[in-house]
C-alpha cells in the first residue's frame, strides 16, 4: 500500500459508547456556569462538602428524647481497631452483669477475646490453604480467603462462639494494650506471618507430601501465632481472682467502724473465664437469631453463607431474610422488654458522627449540585452500593401513638463522638440503611422461628462482602 492511498483511508468509526467527539461536544456545550453556580463553586471549592450539604431541617427534628430506654452504663471504644461487631456483641451482654452485680459500669475484656478470634481466623486461614491447596490462583473462594487471611472483621455469629467456647473476663484481668486498640500495624505482622506458613503448605505439597504432613506444618505453624498474638495481646488467662464493689443501697454511705472507712468490695472470688460468664451472664446464645433485610433476595427464607465461619466446626452465618416492617415490629418488642439489639449497618451513608445523627437524605447533595440521586434500597444493594460495615446496639426508641420515630444507638466510637457516644436514628434511616439485627427468639413470632428450621438456601461467600 503506497503513503498516497493510506492518507486516503476513512477514519475509523468511535467505539460503540464511546465518549466520541460529537458527544464531548454536547456535553461541554450542556452547561455554562450562572450566578448561582459560581455561588456554588466558590463554597463547594473551600468548604467540607458535608458541611454545605448538611440538611438543617432535618438536623432539627432530633429533640434528644426517648419514650422508652434500656437500662445501659458506659460507652466503649473501640479506637482504632475494628472490633465493632465485638462491641456491640458485648453490648447485648454488659447490662446483665452491671444489673446483676449493682455495679456503676463494667466492660468485659476485648483483648481477651480478641486473642481468641485471631487465633481461631489463623487456624481457619491455614485449613483452607490445605483444603483449597489445588485451587486455580483465579478461583473467587480461594481470592477471598487470600484477601481476609485473620483481620479484624466478624459479626455476631463469631462473638457468640468465641464467648461459647472460651468465655469471657473482665477488662482489669486481661487490659487493653496499644495493638489491641490499633490493629493496623499488628494485622498486617500477623497476615504476613499465615502467608509465610500457607507458602511452606504450597511447597510442601508440591513435593507430594500428604494431607497429614501438611496439617503438621500447619500445628507447627500455629505455635508462631500463638506467641506472636501473646507478645501483642497478653497471655489469655485460664483462672482468675477478681472482686467488685456491692451495690449501694438508697443513700447508704461507707460507714466507719473504729475510725476506719469500710468499702463496699466484695471478697476475691476465683473464676474461669467460662464460669465467670456462667455466673454473670448465663444466657444461651443460641437463643439469639438474625433476621436480615436483604431486598435483592426472596422474603421468608432462610439463607445460609458459604464458608462464613471464623472458627473451625461451627456454623455458617445463617438468617432468615424479612421485610423491613416486621424487624422494626421485632425490634420494638426487645426494646420495651429492656433488652438491646446488635444491628449491622451501612455507616457509610446519611450519617453525622459530629451530630451523631442518621436520617435518609441527611446531607442534601441534590440541592447543593443541582442533579438527581434516587437509588432504592433494592437497587443500592444489585449495584453493591450497599454494605453492612459496622455494628451497634439498639438501647431505644421514641414512640408516637406506638409507632417508633426514631431509635436510640449505642456505638462503641467513645463518649467525644456522636451525643457522648449515642447517635439518634430515624426511622426512615432504618428503613433504606439497617441490614440485619440479632434478637432473642422469645421476641421472633413462631411463624418466623419455623423457617429457621428449613434448609437454608447457600449464598456464595462473597455475597455479604
Amino acid at each position: 500500500m503506497t503513503l498516497k492511498a493510506s492518507a486516503k483511508r476513512k477514519p475509523a468509526r468511535p467505539a460503540k459508547g464511546s465518549l466520541s467527539g460529537p458527544l464531548l461536544t454536547r456535553l461541554h456545550s450542556s452547561f455554562e456556569m450562572n450566578e448561582a453556580d459560581r455561588a456554588r463553586f466558590n463554597a463547594i471549592t473551600h468548604s467540607d462538602l458535608n458541611e454545605l450539604a448538611l440538611s438543617h431541617e432535618l438536623k432539627a427534628k432530633d429533640d434528644g428524647h426517648f419514650s422508652h430506654r434500656v437500662t445501659t452504663k458506659g460507652i466503649t471504644n473501640q479506637k482504632s481497631a475494628g472490633l465493632c461487631w465485638l462491641h456491640a456483641s458485648l453490648n447485648l451482654l454488659r447490662p446483665k452483669v452491671i444489673k446483676k452485680l449493682g455495679l456503676e459500669n463494667f466492660e468485659f475484656s476485648t483483648a481477651y477475646l480478641q486473642f481468641w478470634d485471631l487465633l481461631e481466623k489463623g487456624n481457619r486461614y491455614l485449613e483452607g490453604v490445605i483444603t483449597l491447596r489445588q485451587a486455580d490462583p483465579l478461583d473467587r473462594t480461594w481470592k477471598m480467603l487470600n484477601q481476609w487471611v485473620a483481620g479484624d472483621g466478624g459479626w455476631w455469629g463469631y462473638a457468640k462462639t468465641l464467648i461459647e467456647k472460651y468465655g469471657l473476663v473482665p477488662a482489669s484481668v486481661m487490659p487493653e494494650t496499644r495493638n489491641n486498640k490499633d490493629t493496623r500495624i499488628m494485622s498486617k505482622v500477623l497476615a504476613e506471618l499465615l502467608r509465610s506458613k500457607a507458602a511452606e503448605i504450597l511447597r510442601e505439597h508440591g513435593k507430594g507430601s500428604k494431607e497429614t504432613a501438611l496439617r503438621r506444618i500447619k500445628e507447627e505453624a500455629m505455635k508462631d501465632v500463638y506467641r506472636f498474638l501473646v507478645l501483642n495481646l497478653g497471655k489469655p488467662p485460664t483462672e482468675f481472682e477478681w472482686r467488685h464493689e456491692k451495690e449501694k443501697k438508697g443513700n447508704e454511705t461507707a460507714k466507719a467502724k473504729n475510725g476506719v472507712k469500710q468499702d463496699r468490695l466484695t471478697a476475691w472470688k476465683k473464676y474461669t473465664p467460662q464460669s465467670f460468664f456462667k455466673e454473670t451472664i448465663g444466657l444461651e446464645l443460641s437463643d439469639y437469631y438474625c433476621l436480615f433485610h436483604a431486598p435483592d433476595r426472596p422474603f421468608d427464607k432462610h439463607y445460609v453463607f458459604d464458608e462464613q465461619y471464623g472458627t473451625i466446626g461451627t456454623d455458617e452465618m445463617n438468617f432468615v431474610n424479612l421485610e423491613i416492617e416486621p424487624i422494626k415490629k421485632i425490634c420494638l418488642k426487645a426494646i420495651l422488654s429492656d433488652e438491646p439489639i446488635p444491628f449491622g449497618v451501612d455507616m457509610g451513608i446519611d450519617q453525622s458522627t459530629k451530630h451523631g445523627l442518621m436520617e435518609h437524605k441527611l446531607f442534601d447533595y441534590e440541592s447543593l449540585f443541582g442533579i438527581e440521586i434516587e437509588l432504592s434500597k433494592p437497587e443500592r444493594k444489585r449495584l453493591c452500593a450497599q454494605r453492612a460495615g459496622h455494628m451497634m446496639a439498639i438501647i431505644g426508641t421514641d414512640l408516637r401513638k406506638g409507632v417508633p420515630q426514631k431509635w436510640l444507638i449505642e456505638n462503641s466510637w467513645g463518649d467525644d463522638k456522636g451525643q457522648k457516644g449515642l447517635w439518634t436514628l430515624f426511622d426512615s434511616w432504618f428503613d433504606e440503611h439497617v441490614d440485619h439485627v440479632i434478637v432473642h427468639k422469645r421476641h421472633i413470632p413462631a411463624k418466623t422461628l419455623k423457617i429457621f428450621r428449613k434448609k437454608p438456601i447457600r449464598l456464595p461467600i462473597w455475597y455479604w462482602d
